[in-house]
């Protein structure tokens, strides 16, 4: 009477593990394709040709940059506001981003006549910036307004001294993050905070599109 019993319980254990695989696997397959489905980035528009000066004062222009697929953003050292958690964020994208991936991150100065390179270099320092992989851009600021408005559609305006919070409080702009590619095409923008946005979810969505975009001839 025994072996029956011992035979129905080890049938009902198979069975059961048998169900865990199945989901596990389902689980895994939805994941899969989530990550393989593509993400729809069409061109937004081209991105001009500009020259500006690294936190190593050193000159970048866009043939710096061509052949690579580059994430930006606009912020300014004295920032009292969103500019440390976009920087904080910026570097998570350092760390995650694969050794073997040749994007590039780069943050632009709204403020480019206190941000000169040795105050850029020392941001660059605070936040643990690989500048192999991240750049920090100053210059004329009818050149980097150029970049930032007319190319890449991040908004940069100084406040009026009346409406300054704290001597600090200089600008209004962007807290998005914009992704360029290969051939210099603005192909997405990506919000980093508010209260519907979720950053890890935003994180993933920048880096999904760093490598689909790597991979386009």
């Amino acid at each position: 009477m025994q072996q029956p019993a011992s035979r129905f319980g080890w049938s009902i254990l198979f069975g059961v593990f048998a169900l865990v695989c199945l989901l596990t696997l389902a689980v895994v397959l939805v994941q899969l394709k989530k990550q393989i489905t593509p993400i729809d980035m069409p061109p937004i528009g081209p991105v001009a040709a500009f020259s500006l000066t690294n936190e190593n004062n050193q000159a970048v222009s866009l043939a710096d940059l061509q052949g690579r697929v580059w994430v930006a953003d606009i912020i300014f050292t004295r920032c009292p506001g969103p500019c440390l958690r976009m920087s904080k964020q910026m570097r998570e994208l350092q760390t995650a981003l694969p050794a073997a991936s040749k994007a590039k991150l780069v943050s632009l100065t709204t403020d480019a006549e206190f941000d000169t390179p040795p105050v850029l270099q020392k941001y660059a320092e605070r936040f643990e910036a690989d500048t192999n992989r991240w750049m920090f851009l100053t210059g004329d600021k009818r050149a980097v307004a150029n970049l930032a408005i007319d190319s890449l559609k991040l908004t940069a305006v100084a406040k009026k001294p009346g409406e300054r919070t704290t001597p600090e409080d200089l600008f209004v702009h962007s807290t998005i993050f914009v992704i360029v590619d290969k051939k210099a095409q603005l192909r997405g923008v990506f919000q980093t905070g508010g209260e519907d946005v979720d950053w890890s979810q935003s994180k993933a969505k920048i880096l999904a599109a760093v490598h689909q975009l790597e991979r386009e001839p």
